[in-house]
């Protein structure tokens, strides 16, 4: 027998009513408007990041907790999707390229890799006014 899906609404019914909480009362506990404290309770909201936060809070949960019963739900509403398993049906799996035969990998030109080098740079020093302390850097680009 398949295991019956936790959705958050079911799972947040029965812990207010083992705290014998309404959804007036959680929502004024975790700062929610009342309108979507009930919505969450009848299943007619979905738990959002900062919802599943507050929940994991007040009981002393995992926000991974909330999010998780949310991602099984809306996961289990897709499957039974019969346009979205007709478009899943039609998608092709990807298929990686063949891989090069060794050595015959592109190599980089020696216009690449010589073109950062050519350009030779001398950095010297000198004596900077007390004010300014510490000595100036020339940079002289021959």
């Amino acid at each position: 027998m398949p295991k019956s899906l936790q959705t958050p609404a079911t799972v947040l019914q029965s812990l207010m009513d083992e705290y014998q909480l309404n959804p007036f009362s959680l929502s004024k506990a975790v700062h929610l408007s009342p309108s979507a404290a009930r919505l969450l309770v009848i299943g007619k909201s979905k738990i959002t990041v900062p919802t599943a936060l507050r929940l994991a809070k007040f009981f002393d949960q995992t926000p991974a907790f909330w999010l998780g019963l949310q991602r099984d739900a809306d996961l289990s509403e897709a499957s039974k999707d019969k346009e979205l398993q007709d478009v899943l049906e039609s998608i092709p799996k990807a298929k990686k390229p063949a891989a090069p035969k060794p050595g015959t990998a592109e190599k980089p030109s020696k216009k690449q890799t010589h073109s950062v080098l050519s350009k030779k740079t001398t950095i010297t020093t000198s004596p900077r006014s007390a004010k300014n302390k510490g000595p100036k850097k020339v940079v002289k680009k021959k």
